[in-house]
């Protein structure tokens, strides 16, 4: 399953187990369990694991005493209030990956739909709402970034006004997201230079920055102020962040704490085991530093 197929079409807790197991096989069954530390606020993409019902994934979250959830809409609102778990991550808003703010003539449709959005997600109690710069499409970089930054500024009251934070992700433009504009974190902060507002961030996707630009912990220490929300996943292959994979993601997280972060980190592998809650359960333990 591909992230961009999934988007548009999905409509206090238990203590819980994680496994500290780093096995590969996609059968390997738990075999030690650990409360969460949580110097971490775990999250996890309901996307990587869309073939499990959405209700049925948030009463695994609360086994596993993950509190929050990324990549979710407005529909699926009420059932995270039943499960007690929070939208770190909002999406809702917007034309997608490849349809964004570099674009002038989709400027009108945009902001329309993110001024519908954006009460939204804070009458829910939610912070963070996702949004793209779109593919290039022949465009000169400098122009788009002046582009998004003419129509996200737009918004900037009323995200001020309403507590909510846009984020555009930084995506690779070499493998999963080819001619994406917003693709190194140079460019991103330039945009958030531009418009100038704590309302505005980068989501920051430590898979996609490992493919375009590597350096991924200067980068953090750097940029940090600019990066208002993490991802994970495994490259190359996007799987498990494991040893199976060139990232090692304690050394990430903890640069990332080092910082002074207290956002959340979600994780964003798609499971090549069977049991994808079990790979689910060995990513957080190996990012619960």
């Amino acid at each position: 399953m591909k992230r961009r197929s999934f988007i548009g079409t999905s409509a206090a807790a238990s203590v819980g187990f994680l496994t500290t197991s780093t096995a590969v096989a996609s059968n390997k069954k738990t075999e030690t369990t650990a409360k969460l530390k949580y110097n971490i606020n775990h999250s996890v993409c309901y996307w990587c694991y869309g073939s499990i019902p959405f209700e049925d994934f948030l009463k695994n979250l609360v086994e596993l005493d993950i509190r929050s959830i990324d990549l979710v809409g407005p529909d699926e609102f009420p059932l995270l209030k039943k499960y007690n778990i929070h939208a770190s991550m909002c999406w809702g808003a917007g034309m997608g990956i490849e349809k964004g703010f570099n674009d002038l003539s989709l400027h009108d449709e945009l902001i329309a739909d993110y001024e519908r959005v954006i009460p939204l997600v804070a009458e829910a109690g939610y912070t963070n709402l996702i949004c793209f710069s779109g593919n290039r499409n022949g465009m000169d970089d400098l122009v788009g970034l002046r582009n998004c930054a003419t129509g996200l500024k737009k918004l900037m009251p009323l995200a001020e006004k309403h507590g909510v934070v846009l984020q555009m992700e930084l995506l690779n433009s070499k493998v999963d997201h080819k001619d994406y504009m917003c693709d190194t974190s140079e460019w991103g902060v330039s945009l958030c230079e531009a418009i100038g507002s704590e309302h505005f961030k980068l989501l920051y996707d430590i898979y996609h920055m490992q493919i375009m630009e590597g350096d991924i912990i200067r980068n953090i220490e750097n940029y940090h102020q600019y990066y208002g929300h993490y991802h994970t996943g495994g490259n190359p292959g996007r799987h498990e962040i494991d040893e199976t994979q060139e990232i090692f993601y304690p050394a990430v997280m903890k640069a990332i704490l080092k910082t002074g972060y207290k956002g959340h980190v979600a994780q964003e592998f798609v499971p090549s085991w069977e049991n994808k809650i079990d790979a689910l359960k060995q990513g957080v333990t190996i990012c619960d530093i």
